[in-house]
């Protein structure tokens, strides 16, 4: 039996890892914790690799959606196993308003259980798991979405934020 997914009411694996994060001339780069999120609400979305079709879908619809996570008072974070330097240019190019987790290492990616082996024509490879994780203010998980469909899923956070926050 494989180990699962931190669910809703878990508390995720400590992290500490390095971020690109925007600001007016270009990105900086910073060490970002789980502590650095507390205090609010906070969404991490966990994706394969910057500047793949998918990818791109899914952080240009959470940058086309990142004021209304502010009008929630919800922070936003991506995490991938992409190099800082990955991030700085991924971050430029989409003209993203939100930092970028690097797990180069995969430390927690195979902590939280989000690194699967799988065959691609016929070779083995070492998957990314796409999922989100959506945090209260004590950085207890309060919804997982496993198995995201990068079209449209920005927006399913939100509807389950409006909701929740209500």
């Amino acid at each position: 039996m494989s180990a699962s997914i931190p669910a809703e009411g878990q508390v995720l694996p400590s992290f500490a890892l390095p971020a690109a994060i925007p600001s007016a001339n270009g990105s900086g780069e910073k060490v970002l914790s789980n502590e650095d999120f507390k205090g609010s609400p906070w969404v991490l979305f966990v994706y394969p690799k910057d500047a793949t079709s998918g990818c791109t879908i899914e952080v240009c619809e959470f940058r086309e959606a990142f004021s209304q996570f502010e009008k929630l008072n919800v922070k936003l974070v991506g995490l991938s196993r992409d190099k800082v330097s990955a991030h700085h240019r991924f971050i430029a190019n989409q003209n993203l308003p939100y930092p970028l987790l690097s797990d180069a290492e995969q430390t927690f990616l195979k902590q939280a259980n989000l690194i699967k082996q799988a065959t691609m024509y016929g070779k083995p490879v070492t998957k990314v798991l796409r999922t989100t994780f959506v945090m209260d203010a004590d950085n207890r998980i309060v919804k997982t979405f496993e198995n995201v469909t990068p079209l449209g899923h920005a927006r399913e956070v939100l509807e389950f934020l409006s909701q929740s926050l209500k």
